[in-house]
């Protein structure tokens, strides 16, 4: 094999055994805005975020003001909403979170967990307030 030949093919090797888990590796947890728009609500806007959480790795304590949906994308997320008992959802699953209630997210399960979050907020505020 000629010099050149095998270093391309050693570097598709490389790349081909990289797993989607090792592309962020060093962000367990990975936020990635896809819309911000106002919206026909006075004094208030759309965001959709897609959230990518590797194993184990929590979202801590936290609420929005405004109301979130959270659809789940891949894996298994449980979810901890203040005065309720905790919640765990597959692929395909959703959960509506309102306004202000304090919460968390954790991927319970063995691989990465995704979710799609939807959030009808107030405009000119914080989209995640941390809590205790």
């Amino acid at each position: 094999m000629k010099p050149i030949n095998a270093f391309a093919a050693a570097l598709l090797f490389l790349i081909s055994g990289m797993t989607p888990l090792q592309a962020f590796a060093d962000e367990p947890l990975r936020r990635t805005d896809l819309i911000k728009s106002d919206i026909d609500v006075a004094a208030h806007e759309v965001v959709q975020v897609r959230v990518d959480f590797l194993p184990g790795v929590l979202a801590a304590r936290h609420s929005h003001p405004g109301e979130e949906i959270a659809y789940v994308i891949e894996g298994t997320l449980e979810y901890k909403l203040d005065g309720r008992e905790p919640v765990t959802l597959s692929a395909g699953q959703s959960l509506f979170i309102p306004t202000g209630v304090v919460h968390s997210a954790e991927n319970v399960g063995p691989g990465k967990a995704s979710e799609l979050a939807t959030y009808i907020v107030r405009k000119g505020q914080a989209l995640v307030v941390r809590s205790k």
